[in-house]
C-alpha cells in the first residue's frame, strides 16, 4: 500500500479514531509522546498527558489565551512536542469534553 493510499484511508477517520493513530504513531516513532490518559483520582478524572498532572483542558485553554507551544515546553520541560500532538489530536476529537472542563474550571 502506497503512502497516499494509506493517507486517504486516513482522511476518511472519524476525529477520535484518527487521533488514536496519531498516539499509535507517534509512539512507535519513539518520540517519547506518552499518549492521553484519564484517571480517576488525578486531575478530576480529566483527560491529561500520561504520567503527569497536566490536563488537556488546561493546555488547549492556555493555547487560545495565546501562549505558544514553544512557550508551553520550556514551561512543562518535562512533556514533548510530541505530547503536544497528542493533546491537540485529543482536543480535536474531543472538543465538547474539553470545552466543559474549560468551563467548569473557569467556574471555580
Amino acid at each position: 500500500m502506497t503512502r497516499q493510499e494509506i493517507e486517504s484511508q486516513l482522511l476518511t477517520l472519524s476525529l477520535s479514531d484518527k487521533a488514536e493513530m496519531v498516539q499509535s504513531l507517534t509512539k512507535t516513532l519513539n518520540m517519547s509522546g506518552k499518549g492521553i490518559t484519564k484517571t480517576p483520582g488525578v486531575c478530576g478524572g480529566t483527560a491529561c498527558i500520561a504520567g503527569t498532572r497536566i490536563a488537556v483542558w488546561l493546555l488547549v485553554e492556555a493555547q487560545q489565551l495565546g501562549i505558544s507551544e514553544a512557550q508551553l515546553l520550556q514551561d512543562y520541560s518535562h512533556i514533548t512536542a510530541a505530547d503536544l500532538v497528542n493533546a491537540w489530536s485529543y482536543a480535536d476529537a474531543y472538543s465538547e469534553e474539553i470545552a466543559a472542563a474549560i468551563r467548569v474550571n473557569n467556574e471555580v
